[in-house]
C-alpha cells in the first residue's frame, strides 16, 4: 500500500465523509509546485480553492509568519493588537469607499457579518421592516446557515431546513429583474463581481454599475462577496474595480492570507460605524499571526509589482487555454486574470481532472462541463504553458462524455 493509500485509509476511519478528496495526500509545496506522500510532483492549478495567491511556502509569507509567532500569537480583541491595526489600515489604503474594517476568520464569517450589518444598519435608523436580502441564483456565499441561504444553489441547502427567512434570489446578471425585485423592504443585494463556485460565470459589462444605481436608488445597501474575487485574483486589487463602482460593504477572505485563515469586512464610514460595540464579536478575528500574514500578503502585490505581473501571466495563459479549442473539446474560456473556467463540451470535467491529475496538474471540476484553474499570482509563463500542455493531453486522453 502506498503512502497516500495509507493517508486515504486512515482519512477513511478517522473523519467525517462531508468532503470527496481526489487520491492524493499532498506533503509538501513550494511555489506553484507540490508534492505528494509518495513523492511525486503536481502544479497546483486550484491554489487551495483561490486562496494560495502568493503560492506554497512564500519567502515572504514564511518570514512575516515566523517573526510575529516569535513575538506574540494570540491575545483576543479586549485589547489593541497592533498588527491587527497595521493590516485595516493597509486594507483600506488600497479599498477607496472603505473606512472601516472588521476581521474574522474565513469568508463565510465575513458574508455573515456583512449581512448581519446591512440589517442592522435599516433597524438603528428605524426601518427594522426593511429586512429583506437580495442575492443571485446559483450564488455562493459559504456554509453558515445565513449565508448558504443567501447562497442560491439548492444542492448546499438540502437537509439543513428550515432556512433563515427573508431572502430571496434574482437570476444573476439580469438588471430588469434586479429592479423589479428591489422594493422598500430590502437591506441590501449580495452579489459576487464573478461566480466562482457556479463555474466561474462573469457578471455581463455594466451589471455592478447598473446594480450600484438601482440600490442607492432604492435606499438598500450594495454588498459584494470578493472573497474569491479579490486580492488580486482578477488582475486587480479588487474584481469591482474593473467597473469602477464603490459598493456600501464588501467581503475578504481566501487571498488575503495566502493560506492563513483571516477574513474581513470592509465597510463606508456610514455603515461600518453601525457595527456597534458587543453587536459582533470574533475570538479568533485579526489574530496578530493572520495579519502579520495579510501584511505581507499586501506588500508583495503593491510594492512588489505582482499584481502588474500577474496580469500579463494571465493574459499568456488564457491565450494558451483558449488555442485549446482546435481540438474540439474545449468550448470557450471564461474568468478574469488567474480566476479562470475551461467550459468543456463532449467529455466531462471529472474525467479530465482525472487524467490531468495523472499527467502532474490539479485542477477543480465545477459540475459536468466547466474546470476552474486559480493558480497563484507568482506564476511565470513557462509554469503556464506547461500546465496548458498538460492540459491539452488531458483532454485528448478522457473518454467521450
Amino acid at each position: 500500500m502506498s503512502q497516500t493509500e495509507q493517508w486515504a485509509a486512515r482519512a477513511q476511519r478517522a473523519l467525517t465523509p462531508n468532503y470527496r478528496q481526489q487520491p492524493v495526500a499532498l506533503v509538501r509545496g513550494e511555489g506553484v509546485r507540490v508534492w505528494d506522500a509518495d513523492g511525486k510532483s503536481y502544479l497546483e492549478f486550484l491554489g487551495g480553492v483561490a486562496v494560495n495567491v502568493l503560492g506554497h511556502c512564500h519567502p515572504a509569507a514564511v518570514a512575516a509568519l515566523t517573526e510575529q509567532g516569535r513575538t506574540l500569537w494570540h491575545v483576543s480583541n479586549h485589547y489593541f493588537v497592533p498588527r491587527q491595526i497595521e493590516l485595516a489600515e493597509a486594507l483600506l489604503a488600497v479599498t477607496p469607499f472603505a473606512r472601516r474594517a472588521f476581521f474574522c476568520n474565513s469568508g463565510a464569517e465575513a458574508n455573515e457579518v456583512m449581512l448581519k450589518l446591512a440589517r442592522k444598519y435599516h433597524a438603528d435608523q428605524g426601518h427594522a421592516e426593511r429586512n429583506e436580502i437580495l442575492s443571485t441564483v446559483n450564488s455562493f456565499h459559504g456554509r453558515s446557515l445565513f449565508t448558504v441561504t443567501a447562497g442560491g444553489q439548492e444542492k448546499y441547502q438540502h437537509g439543513f431546513e428550515p432556512l433563515v427567512p427573508g431572502v430571496r434570489h434574482v437570476p444573476y446578471g439580469d438588471v430588469a429583474a434586479l429592479e423589479r425585485a428591489l422594493d422598500r423592504k430590502t437591506a441590501a443585494f449580495i452579489v459576487e463581481p464573478i461566480q466562482g463556485e457556479a463555474g466561474v460565470v462573469v457578471a455581463p459589462p455594466g451589471y455592478l454599475t447598473a446594480a450600484r444605481e438601482l440600490t442607492r436608488r432604492a435606499g438598500a445597501l450594495l454588498c459584494l462577496d470578493e472573497v474569491q474575487t479579490g486580492v488580486g485574483r482578477t488582475g486587480k486589487m479588487w474584481a469591482h474595480e474593473w467597473e469602477g463602482v464603490a459598493p456600501d460593504l464588501m467581503s475578504s477572505a481566501k487571498a488575503l492570507g495566502a493560506g492563513f485563515p483571516i477574513g474581513a469586512l470592509l465597510a463606508s464610514e456610514e455603515v461600518g460605524l453601525h457595527l456597534s460595540a458587543g453587536s459582533h464579536g470574533s475570538t479568533y478575528g485579526g489574530n496578530a499571526l493572520a495579519c502579520a500574514v495579510g501584511l505581507a500578503v499586501l506588500r508583495e502585490l503593491t510594492q512588489g509589482g505582482l499584481l502588474e505581473r500577474s496580469r500579463l501571466v494571465g493574459a499568456h495563459l488564457r491565450a494558451r487555454l483558449e488555442a485549446l479549442t482546435a481540438g474540439g473539446r474545449v468550448a470557450s474560456v471564461r474568468g478574469q486574470g488567474l480566476l479562470l473556467g475551461v467550459v468543456l463540451k463532449g467529455v466531462r470535467a471529472g474525467a479530465v481532472m482525472q487524467e490531468a491529475r495523472q499527467r502532474g496538474l490539479l485542477v477543480n471540476a465545477i459540475g459536468d462541463d466547466v474546470l476552474r484553474l486559480a493558480p497563484p499570482l507568482t506564476l511565470t509563463t513557462a509554469e503556464a504553458a506547461e500546465a496548458a500542455d498538460l492540459l491539452d493531453a488531458a483532454l485528448a486522453a478522457a473518454p467521450a462524455a
